[in-house]
């Protein structure tokens, strides 16, 4: 980039800060100047000029140093209210020939420090970050700063990473008591082929199959190889529904779409097949990681409306159900 491009820039880009060296280097071309012309000494203006070019060639190289930097984000499928998550951002310096030192990201916590930043390189740099609240939220921005070369000016960029992300709710692990309320809501066990320990089925064997589940008295019965199929841990089919609108106390609403959350993440977790129901609110019942996301992100982006009730929805055959209270 030529000189005029990079003075261009300094005029365009945000008015540089002084540090506190910045400060008296300031103070003592200012000092020199006003001796300068009182007594006409060439080495005080010798000296000023020197100063004052000093902070001209610092800003120069400044700017030289932060310009053409690229920061993609690198965000987690999966952000929790209240529970720290590990952020990231590719840093990226876009200059063909020329390298980038002394690079700051200041993320609203701790600071991540880049030496030198080659041309052309990329570097991984990552952060934990912890937002407090549910629902459709803005990642704390970051910001390039450098002092590069002299310490004399703080030289920043405009606000980065500033994506909208969607916080779930706070899960927990369910204590004794939410395991009681869980067995009791009338949910039928659902016998299905999976990873267990209790014989679900025989058939003949396939090819892939584990020769440790063959099963030998059968085999010889049949005088073809049979193998054992077990039966999945048992799970509980379950409809959560969530009573009341939750707009007369906001903490009871966040308590209770936590633990309408917890609940949800444990099902999913044993398999269970999960629906969700409440204020305008309405979840299909389904199972695995997939559907465990549509119900957190429903219950992190529900918004309370005094006077909205539950949409009827049949009752459905083998699934228990379990009543949350939003308040």
């Amino acid at each position: 980039m030529s000189v005029r491009g990079l003075l261009d820039a300094l005029v365009r880009s945000p008015a540089p800060r002084p540090t506190r060296d910045g400060w008296w280097c300031l103070g003592a071309a200012l000092g020199l100047g006003f001796a300068a012309m009182n007594t006409g000494n060439n080495l005080l203006y010798l000296m000023t000029s020197l100063l004052l070019a000093l902070v001209i060639v610092s800003g120069i190289l400044s700017e030289q140093s932060r310009r053409r930097l690229r920061l993609g984000a690198i965000v987690p499928e999966e952000l929790y209210a209240g529970r720290p998550a590990l952020l990231a951002a590719r840093l990226e310096n876009c200059k063909r020939w020329l390298p980038s030192h002394s690079l700051t990201l200041e993320t609203g916590g701790p600071r991540l420090y880049v030496a030198r930043l080659a041309a052309g390189e990329t570097r991984l740099l990552t952060w934990e970050a912890t937002l407090p609240r549910r629902g459709r939220r803005r990642l704390p921005g970051v910001r390039i700063t450098t002092r590069f070369p002299f310490g004399l000016f703080l030289k920043s960029s405009r606000l980065l990473l500033d994506h909208e992300v969607v916080v779930f709710p706070a899960v927990e692990p369910l204590d004794a008591a939410a395991r009681q309320r869980l067995a009791a809501g009338g949910a039928r066990p659902v016998h299905r082929r999976g990873r267990g320990h209790e014989l679900y089925n025989l058939r003949e064997y396939r090819a892939g199959d584990d020769r440790h589940l063959i099963h030998w008295r059968s085999s010889a019965k049949t005088g073809a190889l049979m193998v054992r199929e077990l039966e999945a841990e048992t799970t509980l089919d379950t409809r959560i529904v969530l009573r009341g609108d939750g707009a007369d106390d906001a903490r009871r609403l966040e308590a209770a779409l936590s633990e309408a959350a917890s609940l949800a993440a444990h099902l999913v977790g044993t398999g269970a097949a999960v629906e969700l129901v409440g204020p305008g609110l309405h979840v299909q019942a389904g199972r695995g990681r997939a559907h465990l996301r549509r119900l957190l992100t429903a219950l992190a982006l529900y918004e309370p409306a005094p006077g909205t009730r539950p949409p009827h929805v049949p009752a459905r055959p083998g699934f228990g159900e379990i009543e949350v209270a939003l308040g």
